[in-house]
C-alpha cells in the first residue's frame, strides 16, 4: 500500500513537469517592419529607443509621446538590474510626464546582451523592467499607466558579440502608447 502512494505522487509529480507552463510575460508582438536604411535585423544608433506605437497609439498627442528632449532607453551594466545615477533626470522626467497626462500608458520593455541562458536572461529583462517601474511609481506614474515585458536576448538593438554591442543591448526602452 505505502509503495502505491509513492508511486502514485511520483506518477503526478513527472506528469506535472510536463504540462505547459503559462508564461510570465507578454506575448511577444510581431516584428515591425524594417526602418528605411536599417539592415532590417538591428536598428541602428540612432533607433535605438525610438517608441514603436503600442496599438491604438495615435490618439492624443501628449498621452501618447514622452517628454519632449528626454531619452527613452535606460542602460544597465553587465548582469545588473539596478538604475544608474545618470538616468535619475531621464525617470523624473517621464515620471512627471506619467502623473500630468493621466491617461497616458508606457511598455517598459527590458533587453539583455546575448551572454546567459535564455531563461536567466527573460528573468533579468523582467528584473531591469521592474526596477524601472518601481521608481517611476515612486516619482508619480500609477499602476496603470505601466506594463513591463521582457524581451532577454530576443530583440537587439545593435548586432555583435563586442562590449560595444553588449552595451547597447542592456536595456529598458520606454515605449508610450495607449
Amino acid at each position: 500500500m505505502r509503495f502505491m502512494h509513492i508511486f502514485l505522487i511520483a506518477t503526478c509529480a513527472v506528469l506535472l513537469a510536463g504540462c505547459a507552463k503559462t508564461p510570465t510575460t507578454a506575448p511577444e508582438a510581431p516584428a515591425a517592419a524594417p526602418v528605411s536604411g536599417s539592415s532590417g535585423t538591428a536598428a541602428g544608433d540612432d533607433e535605438i529607443g525610438r517608441a514603436r506605437g503600442l496599438p491604438d497609439a495615435g490618439a492624443g498627442a501628449g498621452a501618447t509621446s514622452g517628454p519632449a528632449g528626454v531619452g527613452s532607453v535606460i542602460y544597465f551594466d553587465f548582469d545588473r538590474s539596478d538604475i544608474r545615477p545618470e538616468y535619475a533626470t531621464v525617470i523624473s522626467a517621464h515620471a512627471r510626464h506619467l502623473a500630468a497626462f493621466g491617461t497616458a500608458r508606457v511598455r517598459l520593455e527590458g533587453h539583455t546582451d546575448e551572454r546567459g541562458s535564455r531563461e536567466y536572461n527573460i528573468a533579468l529583462g523582467e528584473r531591469r523592467s521592474q526596477s524601472v517601474r518601481r521608481a517611476l511609481m515612486l516619482q508619480g506614474a500609477t499602476d496603470g499607466q505601466l506594463t513591463t515585458v521582457s524581451y532577454g536576448e530576443e530583440r537587439p538593438a545593435v548586432e555583435g558579440s563586442d562590449d560595444a554591442a553588449y552595451e547597447k543591448n542592456r536595456r529598458v526602452e520606454i515605449v508610450y502608447g495607449r
